[in-house]
């Protein structure tokens, strides 16, 4: 091999099909980098998904289809008390007949039902004054004065359509958003 001096340390690092022993050592490393890079961050980024008993807890389902007419069930939806009522005819006519100017927080009891389920009433079981979970959902429990729901702390007092009647509470029994399908409840 005739070459220079300059040709012949060339010739040496690099290989017959022209790959230098550097050029394999940069790739090594980027690549090790790259592995390392992406082993950090998939744990990073999987962490900040909810976790299973959060994406549990993001709906209720409940089966209705023995819920019968004048009863009433709790559950738990986002760790909160929920009340299911299905509303018997004279509750219905009740509700209908208060005057709904009257009201501290004005809402109608079609406003606060699905329209062709009228009779089924859906309430967070959380009093909209401090919080305290009402009574009036079980049986035998103290409905208050308007035959509705009934908190014993501060003395509030829901009608059949858990609006506000009387007492410290500012605002109706909140209606969370809830779908109706065959014998199926589903909140959230």
């Amino acid at each position: 091999m005739a070459t220079t001096t300059g040709n012949a340390e060339v010739a040496e690092v690099t290989g017959e099909d022209g790959v230098r022993r550097r050029d394999f050592i940069e790739i090594a490393a980027v690549s090790a980098a790259g592995v390392g890079a992406l082993a950090t961050l998939v744990p990073l980024v999987t962490q900040m998904s909810p976790s299973a008993d959060v994406l549990a807890e993001s709906t209720t389902e409940l089966d209705i289809s023995a819920l019968e007419v004048g009863q009433s069930i709790k559950a738990v939806f986002r760790k909160q008390p929920v009340f299911v009522r299905r509303l018997t005819s004279n509750e219905i006519e009740a509700a209908n007949a208060v005057d709904v100017d009257s009201l501290r927080d004005p809402q109608t009891l079609a406003e606060r039902t699905l329209p062709g389920h009228e009779e089924l009433l859906v309430v967070m079981g959380v009093c909209t004054h401090l919080g305290c979970v009402p009574l009036g959902a079980a049986e035998g429990e103290n409905k208050g004065e308007f035959g509705g729901y009934f908190c014993p702390c501060h003395g509030s007092h829901y009608d059949t359509a858990a609006r506000i009647r009387k007492g410290p509470a500012p605002t109706n029994l909140a209606v969370p958003e809830y779908s109706i399908s065959d014998t199926t409840l589903v909140i959230g």
